[in-house]
């Protein structure tokens, strides 16, 4: 869940020694410690557009798939987590370090959860020059697995993006990185990290086999000349199914905007594509609390996903930890955007100084028409806030067909909220409890729902108005028991509903609220997937 010097911990040198002198072998550690580099190191100039790039992507797709090079594999699967947190890029050789770019790049090595090699390319004035991998950029101790590696093939993995030369950026964590796979994230308005995005998502979830992960294997970085100027990565993506062209323009501003190009050609045919896909972690919230397994009140990146239709709906559909894997799609034609979101701002609801208040949200917004498809959600269970188990993603109604290629841009922005919050009341909480009413005997089979609404119209209703809730279930029964009220808490337009449902079995239940005010529809729309107990 960490990223940048949040993720490094570091065996001083010291250390190193002691170590080394225990075993009779400091001698040969001092003899054998690497001289650090003193600047990258380039192979020849060579042309390169983005053209030229999709023309690539193009031809390889045509071809049998060949798998990006792999470091030793024996030797790269002993850099473990702890291995790899040792593995610090010397920043003093970082590309564009001392310029011409406003921005820094250094790079990250292989290890077990990320072992194949990225190339990396230096772009300027439409001439490439890969950046030759050289073990002395890093800090690899004698006795790091790392140090039996051979210099061919490379053992460059991924790239940050620091902060700008104007700051102590060699202090900062860096504000974008790209590492294993097509991962990559960035950081939000509130200074953190959290859910990932990916370059393309071939059946997340669908099964029966296991999913297919294809692979950013080259990099073309062009610096941004000034602050706020976009850098430019290209990226060339593989797989056995597809092979990709994309193009990122990546602007700091108060969080981090991403206009992405993707071209991608099809070697097979893929029926399930997740364009645009996200990936994000929730163990529980307030609506499913943990029930004594851990001391926090809520653990999770983000609370919920939010659309935006094609037809101008808003949509909150609060997140799940089911007990099985589960999708849920909805359908849609040229959608707005949507995003998954992390709404809860309070520190109180987490205690935990990991700052889940302040991880950020991520906002798809296509550019062009989408077509025909559904934004699609996929739930899996978790025991841990160390897995991802949430994917969101567009889903096109078509299949890609072996021999077709596709088209798609849009804008990911990673902010504390959407970049277009609705005018209508917006949810803030999903409550769940035990159906019927205090002091009377619980009935079985009735489960009690509390929905909150904030904002909107809700701040400055009519005199004598009051918000009315309208409710729909895929199956079940409402009860007679339905109220709704003004949270006692001095906050203007702060309403929420309760109303029970009774069901019979343990089938997934659709549900679906949203207030008006007199004919006017006052709030976005609450849809829900209730997975009854068994």
């Amino acid at each position: 869940m960490l990223m940048g010097d949040q993720m490094v911990q570091t065996l001083s040198r010291r250390n190193l020694l002691s170590l080394a002198a225990a075993a009779g072998m400091a001698p040969v550690l001092a003899a054998e410690a690497r001289a650090a580099a003193t600047e990258l190191k380039f192979g020849p100039a060579r042309p390169f557009s983005y053209d030229a790039l999709k023309a690539m992507a193009r031809e390889r797709a045509a071809k049998p798939y060949v798998a990006p090079p792999r470091p030793n594999q024996e030797i790269v699967a002993q850099i473990d987590y702890d291995n790899h947190g040792k593995l610090r890029f010397n920043k003093d050789v970082a590309l564009f370090g001392t310029g011409p770019g406003a921005y820094p790049v250094t790079f990250q090595h292989v290890g077990r959860y990320f072992p194949k090699t990225v190339r990396m390319y230096s772009l300027a004035n439409g001439q490439a020059r890969e950046v030759l991998y050289d073990p002395n950029y890093f800090t690899i101790g004698p006795e790091h697995p790392a140090a039996r590696l051979a210099p061919e093939p490379s053992a460059f993995a991924g790239l940050w993006l620091q902060e700008a030369r104007s700051r102590d950026w060699k202090a900062e964590e860096p504000w974008a990185t790209w590492l294993g796979a097509s991962y990559f994230r960035a950081v939000g308005e509130l200074g953190q990290v959290g859910l990932s995005a990916r370059g393309i998502a071939l059946a997340p979830g669908q099964g029966p086999g296991p999913e297919e992960f294809p692979d950013f294997v080259a990099f073309w970085i062009e610096a941004a000349a000034n602050e706020g100027d976009p850098v430019t990565l290209y990226a060339l993506l593989d797989s056995p199914s597809l092979s990709g062209a994309y193009r990122f323009l990546c602007r700091r501003t108060s969080g981090v905007i991403m206009d992405i190009d993707a071209s991608l050609n099809f070697r097979a045919r893929v029926g399930h594509l997740g364009v645009a896909p996200l990936t994000s972690m929730y163990w529980y919230s307030e609506t499913t609390t943990s029930r004594g397994i851990d001391w926090r009140p809520e653990v999770h990146d983000s609370d919920g996903l939010a659309i935006w239709t094609g037809t101008g709906e808003r949509i909150w559909r609060p997140l799940n930890n089911p007990p099985r894997i589960m999708t849920s799609s909805f359908v849609d034609r040229a959608p707005r955007g949507f995003g998954l979101l992390q709404r809860d701002r309070e520190f109180l609801h987490y205690l935990d100084g990991v700052k889940y208040e302040k991880r950020p949200s991520a906002w798809v917004e296509p550019l062009g028409d989408w077509g025909r498809g559904a934004v699609q959600i996929v739930e899996m269970p978790t025991d841990d806030e160390i897995h991802d188990n949430i994917v969101a993603m567009w889903v096109p109604e078509e299949a890609a067909e072996a021999g077709a290629s596709r088209d798609y841009r849009y804008r990911l922005s990673w902010l504390a909220d959407e970049p277009t919050p609705t005018p209508l009341a917006r949810v803030m909480a999903t409550r769940l409890g035990r159906g019927g009413q205090p002091g009377q005997p619980r009935p079985i089979g009735v489960q009690k729902f509390l929905i909150e609404f904030k904002g909107g119209p809700l701040v400055n209703l009519p005199r004598g108005a009051l918000p009315e809730p309208v409710l729909w279930a895929s199956r079940g029964s409402f009860g007679s028991y339905r109220h709704i009220e003004a949270v006692p808490n001095d906050v203007p337009g702060h309403w929420r509903v309760q109303f029970d449902l009774q069901v019979r079995d343990t089938e997934p239940v659709e549900m679906r609220c949203y207030l008006k005010v007199g004919d006017q529809v006052a709030s976005e729309t609450w849809l829900y997937q209730y997975l009854p107990p068994g």
